[in-house]
């Protein structure tokens, strides 16, 4: 056992997606064109909220940095999934490996964080609304996500060196279609009870402190929605925060069906399908849904197609 311990891995075999021969190609056009729309949307929705005068507000500079993150986990896993998909040998080197499951950790967790300061600005402009620009000044702004960023790349890269320095031995298979922290334990021979407790403490004060955020947040806009008296009010308040909840409801949603499964019914497998979901699906959708329930989105396309159009012209 000394001995496997002392060999040093140049690379892993990640399993993929499926192991079946006839669902790589469906399964590669299908990933394609799910990755091409999320980097479109994502990139699309940074632009147009950096360009669009009207879009100058810290909803959507909240919008902007989420669209980033977006942008930037579905690319940590995402073009390497194709690849494998085409490839001979699914082999990911073993810098890389680590280079992934850092960016992976540091984007998702970042995600969490933005998304209670989205929703604590949703708050802010309903409950306060003549203090609105007084409270979510651009420091503050600045200061609800540089926060998150700080936070998540010193956890990402503490999670990180933990599993890399220890001892990988046997199998270099990693039962995934990316660098995950688990399948990953499973490969160390030397004790993981450390990282281990790094994971599930962290992981539970994310998912918890941050959806508590939310949840807060929601809670006092509902009670400040049930006392106006405007119809025209309500329905214009539950607008604004109708993009915002929706995108909330299936990220926390597909966190809790993994992580909440009973131990006989977990299986990697499962993990799988949840992380294809939460990696490429969903940021895909986030830019989706803002366009088509967000008036001012849609606005703000029509404004630069008409623009786009007179230059073509």
């Amino acid at each position: 056992m000394e001995k496997r311990n002392l060999t040093v891995l140049k690379e892993f075999i990640l399993t993929g997606v499926t192991d079946r021969p006839d669902l790589q190609a469906p399964f590669f056009v299908l990933f394609l064109i799910i990755y091409v729309i999320s980097v479109v949307g994502n990139v699309g929705m940074i632009i147009l909220t950096k360009l669009d005068s009207r879009l100058q507000t810290p909803m959507y500079f909240f919008l902007r940095h989420l669209a980033l993150i977006d942008f930037g986990y579905s690319t940590a896993v995402g073009p390497k999934m194709l690849v494998n998909f085409v490839a001979e040998q699914n082999t990911i080197p073993y810098n890389w490996c680590a280079m992934q499951l850092s960016l992976f950790i540091f984007f998702i967790i970042s995600e969490l964080f933005v998304l209670s300061a989205m929703a604590y600005d949703r708050y802010v402009a309903i409950c306060r609304p003549l203090l609105y620009t007084v409270i979510m000044s651009q420091k503050v702004c600045w200061t609800l996500v540089a926060f998150p960023y700080l936070y998540s790349a010193f956890l990402s890269l503490i999670t990180t060196i933990k599993i890399f320095i220890s001892s990988f031995c046997g199998s270099n298979v990693i039962s995934h279609f990316y660098c995950d922290s688990l399948p990953l334990l499973t490969l160390i021979c030397s004790s993981t009870r450390d990282v281990e407790l790094i994971i599930l403490i962290f992981s539970a004060f994310n998912l918890v402190s941050s959806l508590a955020i939310v949840l807060v947040s929601y809670i006092l806009i509902l009670v400040a929605i049930l006392k106006m008296n405007s119809a025209e009010g309500r329905n214009k308040a539950f607008s604004t925060c109708g993009s915002h909840l929706t995108v909330v409801v299936v990220l926390y949603g597909t966190l809790f069906f993994m992580y909440m499964q009973p131990q006989s019914s977990h299986s990697f497998e499962t993990d799988k399908m949840a992380s294809v979901f939460y990696t490429l699906v969903i940021p895909m959708l986030n830019p989706i849904i803002y366009s088509l329930r967000n008036q001012e989105v849609k606005g703000a396309l029509h404004r630069m197609w008409k623009n786009l159009c007179k230059l073509s012209i």
